[in-house]
């Protein structure tokens, strides 16, 4: 059974820094790419950053030169570290997986999400 548990949410000022952690259950490695996604009320679910098995990362264009994505394998966890913040991030930030199972087949695991809130 995958399991994904995000924490280090909360409440900061204009151009704080939260750091975020998603516990992957078993190894990460089998993970094809993790990421992180978020979503705001009103909005469709963006996407934030991803990491690949290889290390290859992406950023949206909003939070590239912000926010940095890592791995610890050892720890099976998975880092968003967030810089700058400003109010439009505030949202509900989830960690999410994927594995591909069978030639092109793939499962998509998500976590519960975790509040991120930044005030003026």
């Amino acid at each position: 059974q995958v399991q994904l548990v995000e924490s280090g949410g909360g409440s900061v000022q204009f151009g704080g820094s939260l750091r975020l952690s998603c516990a992957v259950s078993g190894s990460i490695s089998r993970f094809a790419i993790v990421g992180w996604y978020r979503q705001a009320p009103g909005n469709q679910r963006e996407m934030v950053a991803t990491i690949s098995s290889g290390d290859s990362t992406n950023y949206a264009p909003s939070v590239k030169g912000r926010f940095t994505i890592s791995r610890d394998n050892p720890k099976n966890t998975v880092y968003l570290q967030l810089n700058s913040l400003k109010p439009e991030d505030t949202a509900v930030y989830y960690c999410n997986a994927a594995q591909v199972v069978s030639g092109s087949q793939v499962h998509v695991y998500w976590g519960q999400g975790t509040q991120v809130t930044v005030s003026s």
